[in-house]
């Protein structure tokens, strides 16, 4: 019975109470695709202005495409995750090369292409192309765990394949998929919330078995506990005049591809750098930065270098490049390092 009216319900409330003015709420796939891999953990509020940006600059898939990779990365300079830039040049390269420029319209051809699992290759076939396809973010699981009240940790695998069987059986027979899938990420994005669900807006109030039996706040099934490592680094602001020096970071792992401050163990290994790369001063460290990845904790220690002066080998075979003060902060840089940009640009040592 639930699933009979399930489609029916959510696309009748979609059309009353859902969103309807998002900038990528459009059929051009390019900026389906671009807006579906922005919004991959990452709120609403904070992909506005980056996809207007990143839009401003490549406005197509071609330009994409041919931009150079570093300019990609300072557009996402901020926006986290930054696998998700470098997959999505590499995807707009092989779309010219393998697809002739055209976005490929099968969920299975859209999966192929780099940084796009199963649920973003759907989201994109029903948007762009009206395709009848099941999603499955992080909204929808939370979603039909509580209406139909599926004990167990979302994200095992078991669990998951169940709630995929549960998303499949649910779409709609009509052509509304569009509609239809933008109501399930409204309905868990707005309604449907983690902490505080706003039951009594829910068009699923009257069959959700979660609501039914007073577990709202219990489901989905929450992860299993982990003591969340931390890491300590040291990082050297280290300036020669009103240059700071910034090494690009290994092309995979944290922060990959992007510029950054260099980094070591400690203050032994920071006087070994400064005499690798001329004569000067430590300065005393400024206070810790605590910076939150997903499976870990990074304390940064930032270390003041001030070089009076320079050694002809200064890249110590890490790619690295002095850059001006008032222009790093601009760089591909990640957030918590253009943190410390700016503030050494306004507060030089």
């Amino acid at each position: 019975m639930v699933e009979q009216r399930f489609a029916g319900q959510l696309l009748a409330w979609q059309r009353k109470y859902g969103r309807h003015d998002l900038p990528w709420q459009v059929d051009d796939p390019y900026r389906v695709w671009l807006s579906e891999i922005m919004l991959q953990q990452t709120q609403v509020s904070a992909v506005l202005q980056y996809y207007a940006r990143f839009l401003a600059r490549f406005p197509t898939l071609a330009d994409l495409a041919c931009a150079p990779l570093d300019d990609v990365l300072a557009l996402w300079s901020g926006l986290g995750y930054y696998s998700r830039a470098r997959n999505l040049h590499r995807a707009a390269g092989e779309v010219m090369g393998r697809f002739g420029g055209r976005f490929p319209s099968v969920r299975s051809e859209i999966e192929s292409l780099p940084g796009i699992g199963r649920s973003t290759a759907a989201a994109i076939a029903a948007f762009a192309f009206g395709q009848r396809e099941a999603i499955l973010d992080g909204n929808v699981k939370r979603v039909l765990t509580r209406v139909f009240a599926i004990e167990g940790f979302p994200g095992e695998r078991k669990i998951e394949n169940h709630l995929w069987q549960i998303a499949e059986r649910l779409l709609p027979a009509s052509a509304e998929m569009a509609a239809y899938t933008q109501g399930l990420m409204d309905l868990g994005a707005t309604v449907c919330k983690r902490g505080r669900p706003l039951c009594g807006a829910c068009p699923m109030a009257a069959v959700c078995q979660a609501k039914a039996q007073g577990r709202e706040l219990a489901l989905p099934t929450p992860r299993p506990k982990k003591v969340q490592p931390v890491r300590y680094v040291t990082v050297l602001l280290a300036v020669h005049g009103r240059r700071v020096y910034l090494e690009r970071r290994p092309p995979v792992g944290i922060w990959g591809g992007l510029l950054s401050l260099p980094e070591c163990a400690g203050s032994a290994e920071a006087e070994a750098w400064l005499a690798r790369h001329g004569s000067g001063d430590l300065l005393p460290a400024w206070p810790e930065v605590e910076h939150v990845f997903t499976h870990f904790r990074l304390i940064m220690t930032p270390q003041p270098i001030r070089l009076d002066t320079l050694r002809d080998q200064v890249q110590d075979g890490a790619g690295g490049d002095w850059l001006a003060l008032a222009d790093a902060g601009d760089a591909g840089v990640p957030a918590p390092v253009k943190r410390l940009l700016v503030r050494l640009a306004t507060h030089p040592v």
